[in-house]
Formats: structure tokens, sequence, C-alpha cells
């Protein structure tokens, strides 16, 4: 049974500003990221925010997912992928959703994350 996109997100983001909301709000890596996130780099950070922001703009909305929850990861080769854990994982199997393409590039100050969620097609 061939798979069927369920929603499409992208999210441009400033790295400049992100930055600068994390240092005058620390507070906030705790609540947007995933413990195993939380030491990157800012660059990885602000990457794993737009994902995240992308996810929800796929979704509709943010109802029943926990930034926390969310984790972006990188293959040996650099390769993007979003993970859910907890509710949020219940949330997106919920959706009917079982795959997440992503794709993050940034150039001059700037990072853009584009994502695809996938699910079985329910016709």
């Amino acid at each position: 049974m061939a798979g069927v996109i369920k929603g499409i997100g992208v999210d441009l983001l400033d790295l400049a500003r992100f930055e600068a909301h994390l240092l005058a709000t620390p507070a906030l890596i705790e609540r947007l990221f995933h413990p195993e996130e939380r030491t990157q780099a800012t660059r990885r950070l602000a990457a794993s925010f737009a994902a995240k922001e992308a996810l929800v703009k796929a979704l509709g909305g943010p109802t029943g997912l926990s930034w926390s929850e969310l984790k972006v990861w990188r293959n040996t080769e650099g390769q993007p992928f979003l993970a859910a854990e907890g509710k949020s994982a219940g949330t997106l199997a919920q959706a009917g959703i079982d795959k997440i393409h992503l794709s993050i590039s940034h150039d001059g100050g700037m990072l853009i994350a584009y994502l695809i969620a996938e699910g079985a097609d329910s016709a």
C-alpha cells in the first residue's frame, strides 16, 4: 500500500534572532528541546526548532505535541530525521503519520526546514 502525504510544513528562521532569544531566555532550552538535543551548538538547536515548527504546520497546530518529546537527529551521512516519543508519538499515530521526511538547509544567516508527513492510504 502506497503512502500518502498527510501534511507539509516549512519554517524559515533568522539564526541571529534565534540565538538572541536563547541568550535572553535560557529556560527555552529545556522547554523546546529533547534532553539529547540540549548540549548541541546553536545552529543545530535552530535546525531542530525549525523542524519542529514545520511539523506543527504540517499537522495544522501544536495540539498533542510536547517539544521536549520531539528530537531531531542525523545519521552518519548527516541526513536529518525527526523522532517523537511519549504522547507526541501517540499524536502522530492518531493523525495517521508513520513516516516523516525532513530537509534542513542554511545560508547567509537564514535556516529553512521542510517537512513532509506521510501515512498509509486510508481509502
